[in-house]
């Protein structure tokens, strides 16, 4: 029997999330996308898991991108198309209220870029590179990179990454605010767990799912979230102030992070 690629696990209300493809650095391909988000699906729905871990199996990398083997595979555009919206994982990472801690190492390419960027907290190891080559494919970036990176390392840096395809080592990811936090290869899976740990302890879960909804709505519909804005607040000050309150939380649980 052909081996999952995806694995899960949970330890009391902590659940592991693996990409299992390591012979291929774990690429993405379409049967990742339904295993994920049955994963993502269980995360969400089950009331004692209340912070997960995302990471990637074997030693070269977290996820080398969508598998392009699989690319124009599917019957027809439609089909596709209708699939994707089906098991949209994409946002399903968004509609998770829940902390998700995302532990790359190695090769962080394309999707994989996307997937850290669709999870709460970052840590590389030190040996992580990261890069987007879908420009230089002829491709977008089809698991929303193009709108998450600007938001996390604003819209200069995302666009020098977005159009030169360049690597971008973890210590620069972590200068640019790419990740939280840069710790040492063997330390990299122990660190995720403590800040998954920590989390469980210093954040209270109704106030980061609050947290959470607000900035998540806000980025979707690009617009004054609940409650905000019938006084000429900008919608951008209401995100960064959002953002703010996250930055903080994180900055308790992560050693040397500057809030």
């Amino acid at each position: 029997m052909e081996e999952s690629t995806v694995l899960f696990s949970k330890n009391g209300p902590v659940a592991e999330i693996v990409l299992n493809r390591p012979r291929v650095i774990n690429a993405y391909n379409v049967r990742m996308r339904d295993e994920l988000f049955q994963a993502l699906e269980a995360i969400r729905d089950d009331p004692e898991v209340r912070v997960a871990v995302l990471r990637g199996a074997g030693d070269r990398g977290f996820c080398a991108g969508a598998d392009l083997t699989e690319f124009g595979t599917a019957p027809s555009q439609v089909v596709a198309r209708e699939v994707r919206w089906e098991r949209d994982v994409w946002g399903l990472f968004l509609a998770i209220t829940k902390p998700l801690v995302a532990a790359v190492h190695g090769h962080v390419i394309g999707s994989g870029v996307e997937m850290a960027c669709l999870c709460d907290i970052r840590i590389a190891s030190d040996d992580a590179v990261f890069s987007m080559p879908e420009t230089s494919l002829g491709m977008l970036p089809a698991a929303g990179g193009s709108q998450t990176l600007p938001r996390i390392v604003g819209p200069g840096v995302a666009m020098d990454i977005l159009l030169s395809g360049r690597t971008v080592s973890a210590q620069e990811a972590g200068r640019m605010g790419l990740v939280h936090a840069v710790v040492p290869r063997t330390r990299l899976l122990d660190e995720a767990r403590r800040v998954a740990g920590e989390l469980l302890l210093h954040v209270r879960e109704d106030e980061l799912g609050r947290a959470h909804r607000d900035v998540h709505s806000q980025r979707r519909e690009q617009r004054h979230v609940v409650g905000v804005g019938d006084d000429g607040d900008d919608p951008g000050d209401v995100e960064r102030s959002l953002g703010d309150l996250a930055s903080h939380e994180v900055c308790r649980v992560l050693p040397g992070c500057r809030d």
